[in-house]
Protein backbone atom coordinates (compact mmCIF):
# COMPACT_ATOMS: atom_id res chain seq x y z
CA UNK A 1 0.00 0.00 0.00
CA UNK A 2 1.29 3.17 -0.78
CA UNK A 3 1.81 5.60 2.28
CA UNK A 4 2.50 9.00 2.69
CA UNK A 5 3.94 10.58 6.64
CA UNK A 6 1.61 13.10 7.80
CA UNK A 7 2.98 16.32 6.99
CA UNK A 8 3.34 15.48 4.12
CA UNK A 9 -0.17 14.06 3.68
CA UNK A 10 -1.14 17.32 4.69
CA UNK A 11 0.94 19.01 2.23
CA UNK A 12 0.06 16.57 -0.84
CA UNK A 13 -3.61 17.10 -0.22
CA UNK A 14 -3.29 20.97 0.10
CA UNK A 15 -1.26 20.39 -3.23
CA UNK A 16 -4.12 18.32 -4.86
CA UNK A 17 -6.73 20.69 -4.16
CA UNK A 18 -4.64 23.60 -5.61
CA UNK A 19 -4.67 21.78 -8.75
CA UNK A 20 -8.88 22.19 -9.19
CA UNK A 21 -8.92 25.23 -7.64
CA UNK A 22 -6.43 27.06 -10.22
CA UNK A 23 -9.87 26.32 -12.69
CA UNK A 24 -12.09 26.81 -10.18
CA UNK A 25 -15.39 28.39 -11.39
CA UNK A 26 -16.78 31.41 -9.31
CA UNK A 27 -19.90 33.39 -8.45
CA UNK A 28 -19.49 36.74 -8.14
CA UNK A 29 -19.08 37.72 -4.24
CA UNK A 30 -18.92 34.13 -3.67
CA UNK A 31 -16.48 35.45 -0.79
CA UNK A 32 -13.15 33.79 -2.46
CA UNK A 33 -10.18 35.39 -1.90
CA UNK A 34 -7.49 35.24 -4.29
CA UNK A 35 -6.52 33.25 -7.27
CA UNK A 36 -6.36 30.23 -5.23
CA UNK A 37 -8.86 30.45 -2.15
CA UNK A 38 -7.35 29.08 0.99
CA UNK A 39 -10.78 28.96 2.57
CA UNK A 40 -12.00 26.78 -0.29
CA UNK A 41 -9.00 24.80 0.52
CA UNK A 42 -9.06 24.57 4.36
CA UNK A 43 -12.58 23.44 3.27
CA UNK A 44 -11.57 19.92 1.10
CA UNK A 45 -8.16 19.32 2.74
CA UNK A 46 -9.23 16.63 5.19
CA UNK A 47 -11.54 14.51 2.54
CA UNK A 48 -8.81 14.23 0.47
CA UNK A 49 -6.11 13.76 3.46
CA UNK A 50 -8.28 10.66 4.32
CA UNK A 51 -8.37 9.16 1.21
CA UNK A 52 -4.46 10.11 1.13
CA UNK A 53 -4.08 7.88 4.60
CA UNK A 54 -5.58 4.91 3.44
CA UNK A 55 -3.63 4.81 0.32
CA UNK A 56 -6.77 5.21 -1.85
CA UNK A 57 -6.91 6.42 -5.43
CA UNK A 58 -8.86 10.16 -5.26
CA UNK A 59 -12.60 9.89 -6.60
CA UNK A 60 -13.78 13.06 -7.92
CA UNK A 61 -17.91 13.52 -9.28
CA UNK A 62 -18.58 15.72 -11.96
CA UNK A 63 -22.47 15.74 -13.07
CA UNK A 64 -21.81 16.75 -16.52
CA UNK A 65 -22.32 15.47 -20.21
CA UNK A 66 -25.78 14.95 -19.91
CA UNK A 67 -26.91 15.85 -24.29
CA UNK A 68 -26.49 18.95 -26.53
CA UNK A 69 -28.71 21.81 -26.71
CA UNK A 70 -31.43 21.60 -28.75
CA UNK A 71 -30.97 24.67 -30.19
CA UNK A 72 -28.91 24.77 -33.44
CA UNK A 73 -27.91 28.10 -32.91
CA UNK A 74 -25.59 27.36 -29.78
CA UNK A 75 -24.18 23.57 -31.05
CA UNK A 76 -23.47 22.22 -34.53
CA UNK A 77 -25.44 19.04 -34.20
CA UNK A 78 -26.60 16.73 -31.08
CA UNK A 79 -23.30 14.18 -30.73
CA UNK A 80 -20.31 15.63 -28.80
CA UNK A 81 -17.46 16.99 -30.84
CA UNK A 82 -14.45 18.75 -30.48
CA UNK A 83 -15.66 20.99 -27.86
CA UNK A 84 -16.47 17.88 -25.29
CA UNK A 85 -12.92 16.25 -26.78
CA UNK A 86 -11.20 18.96 -25.32
CA UNK A 87 -12.70 18.96 -22.07
CA UNK A 88 -12.24 15.59 -22.00
CA UNK A 89 -8.88 15.97 -22.47
CA UNK A 90 -8.54 19.09 -19.85
CA UNK A 91 -10.00 16.46 -17.08
CA UNK A 92 -7.95 13.48 -18.00
CA UNK A 93 -4.94 15.94 -17.87
CA UNK A 94 -6.04 17.46 -14.16
CA UNK A 95 -5.36 13.69 -13.02
CA UNK A 96 -2.40 13.82 -14.45
CA UNK A 97 -1.15 16.22 -12.58
CA UNK A 98 -2.79 15.23 -9.25
CA UNK A 99 -0.99 11.62 -9.74
CA UNK A 100 2.52 13.85 -10.11
CA UNK A 101 1.55 14.83 -6.46
CA UNK A 102 0.02 11.51 -4.98
CA UNK A 103 1.09 8.55 -7.24
CA UNK A 104 -2.11 6.78 -6.13
CA UNK A 105 -3.68 8.95 -8.63
CA UNK A 106 -7.62 10.47 -8.79
CA UNK A 107 -10.67 9.43 -10.82
CA UNK A 108 -13.51 11.48 -12.57
CA UNK A 109 -16.36 9.85 -12.81
CA UNK A 110 -18.82 11.65 -15.06
CA UNK A 111 -21.92 11.51 -13.86
CA UNK A 112 -24.02 12.18 -16.98
CA UNK A 113 -27.49 13.53 -16.06
CA UNK A 114 -28.72 13.72 -19.53
CA UNK A 115 -31.51 11.29 -18.84
CA UNK A 116 -32.47 12.93 -15.39
CA UNK A 117 -33.24 16.17 -17.86
CA UNK A 118 -33.78 15.57 -21.41
CA UNK A 119 -37.77 15.53 -21.83
CA UNK A 120 -37.98 19.08 -19.92
CA UNK A 121 -35.50 19.67 -22.96
CA UNK A 122 -37.74 18.14 -25.34
CA UNK A 123 -34.42 15.78 -26.45
CA UNK A 124 -35.16 12.36 -27.06
CA UNK A 125 -34.15 9.76 -24.92
CA UNK A 126 -32.59 8.11 -28.00
CA UNK A 127 -30.52 11.51 -28.49
CA UNK A 128 -29.51 10.99 -25.26
CA UNK A 129 -28.07 7.33 -25.62
CA UNK A 130 -26.69 8.33 -28.36
CA UNK A 131 -24.27 11.26 -27.02
CA UNK A 132 -23.78 9.03 -23.79
CA UNK A 133 -22.32 5.67 -25.97
CA UNK A 134 -20.30 8.89 -27.77
CA UNK A 135 -18.90 9.98 -24.67
CA UNK A 136 -17.65 6.59 -23.99
CA UNK A 137 -16.09 5.97 -27.41
CA UNK A 138 -14.61 9.41 -27.14
CA UNK A 139 -12.89 8.80 -23.91
CA UNK A 140 -11.48 5.60 -24.94
CA UNK A 141 -10.08 7.07 -28.43
CA UNK A 142 -8.48 9.99 -26.45
CA UNK A 143 -6.89 7.12 -24.32
CA UNK A 144 -8.25 8.78 -21.17
CA UNK A 145 -7.59 5.99 -18.60
CA UNK A 146 -8.73 8.48 -15.08
CA UNK A 147 -12.20 9.17 -16.61
CA UNK A 148 -15.13 6.95 -16.56
CA UNK A 149 -19.11 7.90 -16.74
CA UNK A 150 -22.03 6.52 -14.93
CA UNK A 151 -25.45 7.17 -15.65
CA UNK A 152 -29.36 6.83 -14.36
CA UNK A 153 -29.56 3.70 -16.94
CA UNK A 154 -27.34 2.33 -14.45
CA UNK A 155 -29.11 2.75 -11.30
CA UNK A 156 -32.77 1.11 -11.69
CA UNK A 157 -32.23 -1.62 -14.52
CA UNK A 158 -34.47 -3.12 -16.22
CA UNK A 159 -37.25 0.06 -15.89
CA UNK A 160 -37.96 2.34 -19.06
CA UNK A 161 -36.73 5.72 -19.01
CA UNK A 162 -39.74 7.82 -18.08
CA UNK A 163 -39.85 5.19 -15.14
CA UNK A 164 -36.36 5.85 -14.39
CA UNK A 165 -36.96 9.63 -13.97
CA UNK A 166 -40.19 9.20 -11.96
CA UNK A 167 -38.33 6.96 -10.00
CA UNK A 168 -35.67 8.84 -8.96
CA UNK A 169 -37.96 12.19 -8.14
CA UNK A 170 -39.90 10.24 -6.19
CA UNK A 171 -37.17 8.39 -3.95
CA UNK A 172 -35.22 11.95 -3.75
CA UNK A 173 -36.59 14.86 -4.93
CA UNK A 174 -38.08 17.51 -3.14
CA UNK A 175 -42.15 18.24 -2.81
CA UNK A 176 -42.96 20.70 -5.30
CA UNK A 177 -44.61 23.37 -2.75
CA UNK A 178 -41.44 23.59 -0.53
CA UNK A 179 -39.49 23.99 -3.41
CA UNK A 180 -41.71 26.91 -4.49
CA UNK A 181 -41.87 28.52 -0.79
CA UNK A 182 -38.08 28.20 -0.85
CA UNK A 183 -37.58 30.34 -4.29
CA UNK A 184 -40.15 32.96 -2.89
CA UNK A 185 -37.65 33.42 0.43
CA UNK A 186 -35.05 34.50 -2.33
CA UNK A 187 -31.32 34.10 -1.63
CA UNK A 188 -29.20 31.85 -3.98
CA UNK A 189 -32.22 29.63 -5.14
CA UNK A 190 -33.88 32.27 -6.47
CA UNK A 191 -30.74 33.29 -8.71
CA UNK A 192 -30.48 29.49 -9.94
CA UNK A 193 -34.15 29.43 -10.45
CA UNK A 194 -33.94 32.88 -12.95
CA UNK A 195 -30.53 31.72 -14.88
CA UNK A 196 -31.83 28.11 -15.50
CA UNK A 197 -35.11 29.99 -16.84
CA UNK A 198 -33.14 32.57 -18.34
CA UNK A 199 -31.32 28.79 -20.36
CA UNK A 200 -34.31 27.30 -20.81
CA UNK A 201 -35.85 29.93 -22.99
CA UNK A 202 -32.67 29.70 -24.95
CA UNK A 203 -32.16 26.28 -25.62
CA UNK A 204 -36.53 26.05 -26.59
CA UNK A 205 -35.94 28.54 -29.21
CA UNK A 206 -35.45 26.58 -31.66
CA UNK A 207 -37.01 27.16 -35.49
CA UNK A 208 -39.93 24.61 -34.34
CA UNK A 209 -41.01 27.00 -31.61
CA UNK A 210 -44.59 28.58 -33.15
CA UNK A 211 -45.20 30.55 -30.13
CA UNK A 212 -45.00 33.49 -28.56
CA UNK A 213 -42.02 34.71 -26.12
CA UNK A 214 -43.96 35.54 -23.58
CA UNK A 215 -45.32 31.84 -23.60
CA UNK A 216 -42.21 30.58 -23.58
CA UNK A 217 -41.23 32.01 -20.88
CA UNK A 218 -44.37 31.26 -18.83
CA UNK A 219 -43.18 27.41 -19.89
CA UNK A 220 -39.58 27.33 -19.01
CA UNK A 221 -40.95 29.40 -15.28
CA UNK A 222 -42.56 25.81 -14.73
CA UNK A 223 -39.78 23.66 -16.19
CA UNK A 224 -37.30 25.44 -13.89
CA UNK A 225 -39.10 24.46 -10.87
CA UNK A 226 -38.56 20.52 -12.25
CA UNK A 227 -34.66 21.13 -13.65
CA UNK A 228 -34.20 22.55 -10.00
CA UNK A 229 -36.20 19.29 -8.32
CA UNK A 230 -35.00 16.32 -10.60
CA UNK A 231 -30.95 18.33 -9.97
CA UNK A 232 -31.80 17.51 -6.25
CA UNK A 233 -33.10 14.75 -6.29
CA UNK A 234 -30.10 13.44 -8.45
CA UNK A 235 -27.22 15.30 -6.55
CA UNK A 236 -28.73 13.23 -2.91
CA UNK A 237 -28.53 10.12 -5.36
CA UNK A 238 -24.95 10.17 -5.86
CA UNK A 239 -23.94 11.83 -2.13
CA UNK A 240 -25.57 8.26 -1.07
CA UNK A 241 -23.77 6.38 -3.76
CA UNK A 242 -20.54 8.11 -3.66
CA UNK A 243 -20.44 9.03 -0.29
CA UNK A 244 -16.23 9.55 0.16
CA UNK A 245 -15.89 11.07 -3.60
CA UNK A 246 -15.26 14.87 -3.32
CA UNK A 247 -18.08 16.57 -5.59
CA UNK A 248 -17.49 18.26 -8.57
CA UNK A 249 -19.48 20.68 -10.21
CA UNK A 250 -19.94 22.67 -13.74
CA UNK A 251 -21.95 25.62 -11.88
CA UNK A 252 -20.39 28.31 -10.20
CA UNK A 253 -20.39 27.57 -6.10
CA UNK A 254 -20.49 29.49 -3.15
CA UNK A 255 -17.03 29.87 -1.18
CA UNK A 256 -16.22 26.89 1.15
CA UNK A 257 -19.17 24.70 0.02
CA UNK A 258 -19.25 20.65 -0.52
CA UNK A 259 -18.71 20.99 -4.08
CA UNK A 260 -15.95 22.97 -5.93
CA UNK A 261 -16.79 24.76 -9.09
CA UNK A 262 -14.84 23.69 -12.38
CA UNK A 263 -14.03 25.87 -15.18
CA UNK A 264 -14.10 23.49 -17.85
CA UNK A 265 -13.16 26.33 -20.10
CA UNK A 266 -12.10 29.95 -20.20
CA UNK A 267 -14.69 32.33 -21.92
CA UNK A 268 -16.42 35.35 -21.36
CA UNK A 269 -19.59 33.53 -19.92
CA UNK A 270 -18.75 31.45 -17.02
CA UNK A 271 -21.89 29.56 -17.52
CA UNK A 272 -21.32 28.21 -20.94
CA UNK A 273 -20.48 24.75 -21.16
CA UNK A 274 -19.13 22.17 -24.23
CA UNK A 275 -22.61 21.13 -24.58
CA UNK A 276 -24.06 24.49 -24.96
CA UNK A 277 -21.65 25.73 -27.55
CA UNK A 278 -18.98 25.01 -30.00
CA UNK A 279 -15.15 24.93 -29.85
CA UNK A 280 -13.80 27.87 -32.04
CA UNK A 281 -10.08 27.66 -33.25
CA UNK A 282 -8.44 31.24 -32.55
CA UNK A 283 -5.28 30.85 -34.56
CA UNK A 284 -2.37 28.83 -33.60
CA UNK A 285 -4.64 25.89 -32.52
CA UNK A 286 -5.89 27.92 -29.77
CA UNK A 287 -9.32 27.53 -28.93
CA UNK A 288 -12.03 29.31 -26.77
CA UNK A 289 -16.05 28.22 -26.41
CA UNK A 290 -18.54 30.22 -28.59
CA UNK A 291 -22.21 29.48 -29.80
CA UNK A 292 -22.45 29.05 -33.06
CA UNK A 293 -24.33 31.57 -34.19
CA UNK A 294 -22.10 33.82 -33.07
CA UNK A 295 -19.00 32.38 -34.12
CA UNK A 296 -20.53 32.48 -37.77
CA UNK A 297 -21.24 35.99 -37.47
CA UNK A 298 -17.75 37.11 -36.74
CA UNK A 299 -17.17 34.90 -39.63
CA UNK A 300 -16.11 31.14 -38.23
CA UNK A 301 -15.96 28.37 -40.52
CA UNK A 302 -17.05 24.59 -40.01
CA UNK A 303 -14.64 22.28 -39.90
CA UNK A 304 -15.34 18.23 -40.19
CA UNK A 305 -14.03 15.44 -38.47
CA UNK A 306 -14.03 11.76 -38.76
CA UNK A 307 -17.69 12.52 -41.06
CA UNK A 308 -18.54 14.83 -38.62
CA UNK A 309 -18.91 18.59 -37.76
CA UNK A 310 -16.11 19.17 -35.45
CA UNK A 311 -15.55 22.96 -34.60
CA UNK A 312 -15.25 26.45 -36.05
CA UNK A 313 -12.49 28.15 -37.33
CA UNK A 314 -12.48 32.43 -37.06
CA UNK A 315 -10.20 34.47 -39.25
CA UNK A 316 -7.12 35.16 -37.78
CA UNK A 317 -8.28 39.06 -37.24
CA UNK A 318 -10.62 37.76 -34.39
CA UNK A 319 -7.75 35.63 -32.95
CA UNK A 320 -7.90 37.73 -29.61
CA UNK A 321 -10.68 35.84 -27.78
CA UNK A 322 -10.37 34.13 -24.52
CA UNK A 323 -9.06 30.49 -25.06
CA UNK A 324 -9.42 26.92 -23.65
CA UNK A 325 -7.52 26.33 -20.02
CA UNK A 326 -7.13 23.03 -21.40
CA UNK A 327 -3.53 22.68 -21.75
CA UNK A 328 -3.91 20.18 -24.55
CA UNK A 329 -5.36 21.54 -27.48
CA UNK A 330 -3.77 18.86 -29.82
CA UNK A 331 -7.13 17.57 -31.84
CA UNK A 332 -5.84 15.15 -34.64
CA UNK A 333 -7.72 16.17 -38.15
Amino acid sequence: MFELAPLDTELAAIEVIREVLVHQRRLRGSGCTGRICLRCIRHHRNAIAEAMTRGRTLEFLLPAFPTKSPNPAKVLGPLPDLAEELALRFLESLCERMAEVYPPGARILICSDGRVFNDLLGVSDESVTRYAHEITRMIDRIGATHLGQFTLDEVYPGADHAELRARLTASHGPHPDELRAEVRQGGDLVHTYRGITRFMVEDLSTPEYAGSRAALQRQCRELAYKVIARSRAWDELLAELFPDSVRLSIHPHPCSTRKIGLLLADTPDVWLTPWHSTAVDTGDGRFTLMKRAEAEAAGAQLVTARGRPSHLVLPRVHATVPVLATGAAHHER
